[in-house]
């Protein structure tokens, strides 16, 4: 099999579409046609339904696919590993993290790190479901919980801290609770449409109520930063990290003895960057910065 035309019907697997692939690849809409075409005969099987919504893949193409996109990984991989430095860490560093944490905490810490080292360059990726390292959709990544896949190196970052905030004005207007009980009389507001594996991220509208029967609240969304800006401008209580919660004005602490659940922060990677440099001082200063949160 061509290299080129695998190359190609991955691209076209990928984006659904001949034109879409075609835009990634800088090449015209029929001569990916062509190179598919070409491969189809080649293997003389058909690797795509094609009808007018876009392509699906055969059951063929499927199983073709899944070989193609674990080689494009390993090349991949093996690509960054030959061009790294022994000497020193250089390179593009692809980390994936959640995207309150990335946009809010990292974001404004990552020039320290390049500065320090300037022959690194980063792509961040937020997403808060979790990208396949294996699959290199990502180098390394921050993630909120404990990993789930067996070969990926783990490094223990934190425990996550939760502050309960609201601005001034709320508690002004509408108490101070004293005890997790009285946020029934009180606007919560909460993370909406959360699928990722942090379940806790709610925990707020169990706390003191009977498991089951969480309170419901007055707003939600899929934000950290927009719950900490409805907070300050008084739209209720909510739960945040204290990494979000401590660098945000305006906001006071209240019901600090209620003991939140524990989330525990993980910085993870494939095995086969195990010696990476580049990973390797984005850990350890991922793991100074840290130790100010802590």
């Amino acid at each position: 099999m061509d290299w080129d035309k695998l190359r190609v019907f991955h691209a076209v697997a990928e984006a659904g579409s001949f034109t879409h692939a075609g835009d990634t690849l800088n090449l015209s809409q029929s001569a990916v046609s062509r190179q598919i075409s070409a491969l189809e005969e080649n293997l003389q099987v058909s690797l795509f339904h094609r009808h007018a919504r876009g392509l699906i893949l055969t059951e063929q193409g499927e199983s073709l696919n899944r070989t193609v996109r674990d080689v494009f990984a390993k090349l991949a991989m093996t690509e960054a590993l030959l061009t790294e430095s022994k000497e020193k860490p250089t390179g593009r560093l692809k980390v994936t993290t959640t995207v309150g944490f990335g946009s809010h905490w990292l974001a404004s810490r990552v020039n320290s790190f390049l500065s320090t080292y300037p022959d690194v360059s980063m792509t961040l990726l937020l997403d808060d479901a979790d990208l396949d390292l294996a699959m290199r959709e990502a180098d390394v990544a921050i993630r909120m919980h404990t990993p789930k896949q067996p070969d990926l190196v783990q490094r223990h970052l934190m425990t996550l801290q939760w502050n309960i905030v609201a601005s001034k004005e709320y508690l002004a207007a509408r108490g101070t609770p004293t005890r997790p009980e009285e946020l029934d009389d009180h606007a919560l507001i909460l993370f909406g449409d959360y699928r990722p594996p942090m379940t806790e991220i709610n925990w707020l509208a169990q706390a003191g109520r009977r498991a089951g029967q969480p309170r419901r609240a007055v707003m939600e969304v899929n934000s950290l930063h927009a719950m900490a800006m409805a907070a300050r401008g008084g739209v209720g209580i909510a739960a945040l990290p204290s990494w979000m919660s401590e660098e945000v004005d305006g906001l006071q602490h209240v019901l600090t003895d209620l003991k939140p659940p524990k989330v525990d922060v993980y910085f993870v990677y494939p095995e086969e960057l195990r010696n990476s440099k580049r990973v390797a001082v984005f850990r350890d200063f991922l793991l100074a910065e840290i130790q100010g949160l802590q």
